[in-house]
């Protein structure tokens, strides 16, 4: 199964974003076998930088920095998807400002619901940063659901168990691109997440 072909995007809506980085994954795997999610912010500012591209893209390096934190010596992307951690993002454009309108988060959560439905045996969602946790809270909330994360600072909830249909979901920091090698209390708490979410499985 590729994910391309069953979720895309349409009419592009959002005025915030940079459609020329619009990204689904395209990577070729089996769906049942997936345990893991994890969703960062939004697609790379180069697609070349997107986590299933070749060569040495950011999005995979960083990722596979954190896994390594974590505990888990990955070589690649595709060995992660094998150990059944499948990698998206919460906005399918690249961002053109630091933050992204809560509109579009709204918009591209539509897209992310139909991911979602696409992986029977998941046992955890990774949400890395504000933006993914904006991105469930959102389906969520037009489903008439109670929103999986509450209100508050992620260093203050994360110690918390929250779940999503079912699924534990966790709460955590964007390990994705050049912001992961700036904090190294983040970096810690990311892998302490990480963790968390590969002993569930």
């Amino acid at each position: 199964m590729k994910t391309c072909d069953y979720v895309g995007c349409e009419n592009f809506p959002c005025s915030d974003v940079n459609q020329a980085g619009y990204i689904i994954p395209g990577i070729e795997l089996d769906a049942e076998a997936i345990s893991i999610m994890l969703i960062s912010e939004s697609a790379s500012e180069k697609l070349s930088d997107y986590y299933y591209e070749s060569g040495h893209p950011l999005f995979a390096e960083t990722t596979l920095l954190a896994f390594s934190d974590a505990g888990v010596n990955a070589g690649s992307v595709s060995e992660l998807v094998q150990r059944g951690v499948y990698l998206t993002s919460a906005v399918k454009c690249a961002k053109t400002a630091y933050g992204i309108q809560t509109g579009t988060i709204t918009e591209c959560s539509c897209l992310l619901e139909q991911e979602l439905s696409l992986f029977p045996n998941l046992k955890a969602y990774l949400l890395m940063g504000d933006v993914a946790i904006k991105a469930i809270n959102a389906i969520a909330k037009r489903n008439g659901e109670a929103r999986p994360v509450p209100a508050g600072s992620t260093y203050k909830i994360r110690s918390s168990e929250f779940y999503f249909r079912g699924r534990r979901v966790f709460p955590s920091y964007l390990q994705a691109g050049p912001s992961f090698f700036i904090e190294k209390s983040k970096r810690r708490m990311i892998a302490e997440d990480i963790s968390a979410a590969l002993k569930l499985v």
